[in-house]
């Protein structure tokens, strides 16, 4: 007894902290989506930040695929999506035949290791976003990282909560 066709506008069409992105009824770029996202989850740009990583770290992808998750140990909290995006041996490109999707190869072996979305990539291209992820890549900073991400976290799940 549920109307679906009025139900169906209630469907997102993007969320760049999962990696999901509907080309067909998406009325912006993903990493326009991405900026709405956290505007709506009132995140300041380091919790968005700090909370995208954060989430590809623990490889919470909706379709369980490996674009973003930038590290060897999926699923554990660390900042190896920041340490490897500001890793000067690993060169992106354009995925042939794919879009939307980028390939990080290896500029000794010339290996594909990575895929990545516009969304990932951002966060080393654009200048204000590369400050911050610079932040989190550096060796010591594992601990501020794992603080920052629990803040947002908790922000996050507790932004509906009146009764707090």
């Amino acid at each position: 007894q549920t109307d679906v066709v009025s139900f169906a506008l209630l469907e997102p069409t993007a969320d760049a902290f999962r990696n999901y992105f509907d080309t067909e009824r998406s009325y912006r770029s993903p990493t326009e989506m991405l900026i709405d996202r956290a505007d709506q989850l009132n995140l300041t740009v380091p919790e968005m930040t700090v909370l995208l990583g954060g989430l590809r770290a623990l490889n919470t992808n909706y379709d369980g695929s490996a674009h973003g998750v930038f590290t060897d140990a999926p699923g554990t909290l660390n900042n190896d999506f920041f340490v490897t995006l500001m890793d000067m041996s690993i060169v992106w490109r354009k995925a042939a035949g794919a879009v939307g999707l980028y390939e990080g190869v290896e500029r000794t072996s010339g290996n594909v290791k990575y895929t990545a979305t516009p969304v990932d990539l951002v966060f080393g291209s654009n200048s204000e976003l590369r400050a911050i992820a610079e932040t989190y890549a550096y060796a010591d900073a594992t601990q501020r990282f794992a603080d920052d991400f629990i803040a947002a976290w908790a922000k996050v799940m507790r932004a509906d909560r009146f009764d707090l």
